[in-house]
């Protein structure tokens, strides 16, 4: 083709969907129909033309010659991944026709599965909704990441809320908790370096020596399961030094003379021992943060993910309001952001439409035992549908050798939404093609920081892929759902997910819109808790038969000598994001391959050495991976770096082969870093 008559390039402006905190704004550059390159863009501040190398590779991503660009159906036996074109209509027709079927036995026997692989508004939580609730199927608990740490910030600060991130490049410490910034949460480190440059300190609390903690002035490196102890030593010697503001905690909390008490029982040696770190490094650390004004905590959500997970977020999201930190507007905490964005999702998702139906929930997190369960006056019928999208489980579920047999039971009928052959396509029925982020239309919010982003397609669809939403819509048609809701289109649905919040034209013209809220969130208090006040006692909590206040929860399974002597987390690898990006080979080159980090003393102890291929197993299971003997394991504990896609490790297994489908605290989250090991050469 001569260059003369090819298109000049476009530049659109969309959203990364990934689940990331930063939701950067992205600029894609089209020529001739293909995208040819993704970058930040410049004119979002969050954003500040910088992506991670991850999202950089988003065309590749889109133009892989490996993606699924037609619907499949299985021809093989389940789990072997053979299948073969079909069209659209037959597949639509097939996937109808089954679950109506099953519908008319029970309609909760039909199970939607999906989560965060994309946080879009509209691919991931609309049309999709609103079939699932008019058929009556049942309900999914979407607790796989987020509800723990989620639960505690609503009883303790009334939401998801906290410091608007831009600040923390004006605080003066900044413990950055449970967070591998570097990896994760690119952009808040640009704000902390700014931080540091200005005389800030930079502290990082986390079993795994990160790249994060290599940067930062000090390293913490707690025992996992630990977090509620150390705060409520740090609390401890807050009191005993009176590094108090007693009018903050007069008209803005609740509860101190309880919690007074009890963090008192907490002193330094005793956390110690819990924790796994020197008495002397926790009365530093408490010093340091009672003393330095502002200062700032950055949480993140790995450190949630344990049996007391719910607890140790309550105990951190207490200190600011112990130091009067919240005064300032580069002081306080932020976890997640996401609970100032005005959602509209009762529109969006349309409950209603349930009528009188109240179908059961199922927790996700415990897909593995619920795929096997048979029909029973407590658990009601069968599940014998699934229809996957958005989400991985084979994959990225606990306790994956339970998730494997569910999903190959020959009388379960299974559907995924993919883009592509991922572990749990392997066991589809039925495979239908779906859109990336660059080639339909979302809206998204964010829980890192406060703007609302726009996401407009840069390219028609490839092969004959789909989004979500439309996907969706066509199946209601074929079922006969006949409200009008089931005719809204992507672009509408953007439109609804905000209302009036948001001026719809900035977003159009900008791609972005900044949320108008107040620089320091709870500078005189206005928490929206019941109370008003930060509540340090919850009796929301009490009434349910729960603690209502903070404290330290153990693991469901602390290392005991003998059998399982290591506990084991599996933090992500830099370059993947759960299992997305996984199959991408310009990314899993720059990984290897599937490792576990075991620390010196602890390899020695078992002859291990770097390169060597090791056997990682407790009761549920046994996981083969490469050893890297390095201190960024702390001694105890092993760091199994995920989530490798199950078909792409050494044995076709990967690291959720060996955690469990116990629940947290609060929220009833996974506890994928309460992990019990042994470790030897394979």
């Amino acid at each position: 083709m001569s260059e003369s008559i090819l298109s000049p390039p476009r530049e659109i402006v969309g959203a990364c969907p990934h689940d990331c905190p930063d939701t950067c704004s992205l600029v894609t550059t089209v020529e001739d129909g293909r995208a040819v390159r993704v970058r930040g863009n410049p004119a979002h501040p969050p954003t500040a033309g910088v992506l991670c190398t991850k999202v950089s590779r988003y065309h590749e991503r889109t133009h892989h010659p490996e993606r699924l660009l037609t619907p499949q159906r299985r021809v093989g036996a389940k789990g072997e991944g053979r299948f073969a074109p079909i069209g659209w209509d037959e597949a639509l027709d097939e996937v109808a026709t089954r679950l109506a079927a099953i519908a008319a036995r029970d309609p909760q026997g039909v199970l939607p599965y999906s989560y965060a692989g994309t946080m879009g508004l509209v691919q991931g939580e609309s049309m999709d909704r609103r079939f699932f609730h008019r058929l009556g199927a049942s309900l999914l608990e979407r607790t796989i990441c987020a509800t723990a740490g989620g639960e505690a910030l609503a009883y303790t600060l009334g939401g998801k809320l906290g410091m608007r991130t831009e600040f923390f490049a004006e605080s003066r410490l900044i413990l950055i908790w449970g967070s591998n910034s570097i990896a994760s949460n690119l952009h808040f480190w640009r704000l902390a370096q700014q931080a540091r440059r200005g005389g800030a300190r930079l502290v990082c609390i986390d079993p795994r020596r990160t790249e994060t903690a290599d940067k930062c002035d000090e390293h913490v490196a707690l025992r996992p399961g630990t977090d509620a102890a150390l705060a409520l030593a740090m609390m401890h010697e807050l009191i005993r030094h009176d590094w108090l503001d007693h009018d903050y905690i007069a008209r803005h909390t609740l509860g101190w003379p309880a919690l007074r008490e009890r963090a008192l029982r907490w002193n330094p040696e005793r956390a110690a021992q819990v924790c796994g770190v020197p008495a002397a490094q926790i009365i530093e650390l408490a010093r340091a943060y009672g003393t330095t004004r502002p200062a700032a905590i950055r949480l993140n959500y790995g450190m949630q993910r344990c049996a007391g997970g719910g607890n140790a977020v309550r105990a951190i999201a207490c200190l600011p309001a112990l130091t009067g930190a919240w005064r300032h507007r580069a002081g306080g905490v932020l976890l997640s952001s996401s609970g100032h964005f005005p959602v509209d999702r009762v529109a969006l998702q349309r409950p209603d439409l349930l009528g009188a139906r109240r179908p059961r929930s199922i927790n996700m997190v415990t897909i593995g035992d619920d795929l096997l369960r048979p029909a029973s006056p407590a658990f009601g019928p069968r599940i014998d549908a699934l229809v996957v999208y958005n989400s991985n489980p084979v994959a990225v579920a606990p306790e994956s050798p339970k998730v494997v047999r569910g999903f190959a039971r020959e009388d379960l009928f299974t559907v995924v939404l993919e883009q592509f052959h991922t572990d749990t396509v392997d066991y589809a029925d039925i495979v239908l093609p779906a859109t990336t982020q660059l080639e339909h239309w979302d809206i998204h919010a964010a829980y890192g920081h406060t703007d609302v982003l726009l996401n407009r397609p840069a390219i028609a669809p490839l092969g004959q892929a789909r989004s979500n939403a439309r996907i969706f819509r066509e199946l209601a048609a074929r079922m006969g759902f006949a409200e009008p809701c089931f005719g809204d289109e992507d672009e509408a649905l953007c439109r609804q997910a905000y209302g009036a919040a948001v001026d719809w034209s900035e977003l159009m013209a900008n791609g972005f819109a900044r949320l108008p809220l107040p620089e320091a969130p709870f500078a005189d208090g206005g928490f929206p808790t019941p109370s008003g006040r930060c509540e340090f006692f919850s009796a929301r909590l009490a009434a349910q038969g729960l603690d209502g206040l903070p404290d330290h929860v153990p693991n469901h399974e602390p290392p005991a000598p003998g059998r399982y002597p290591l506990a084991m987390i599996s933090p992500p690898a830099r370059n993947f994001l759960n299992s997305t990006f996984v199959n991408l080979r310009s990314l899993r080159s720059i990984e290897g391959q599937p490792l576990l980090e075991i620390h010196p003393h602890d390899a020695a102890a078992r002859g291990i050495a770097s390169g060597q291929l090791v056997r990682v197993f407790n009761q549920r299971g046994e996981y083969h991976c490469a050893a890297e003997v390095s201190e960024r394991a702390r001694p105890g504990v092993v760091n199994g770096l995920g989530i490798w896609w199950r078909k792409l490790g050494p044995r076709g297994t990967n690291v959720n082969e060996l955690t469990s489908q116990k629940l947290t605290d609060l929220g009833r989250g996974p506890v994928f870093y309460d992990c019990a090991v042994e470790v030897e050469r394979a």
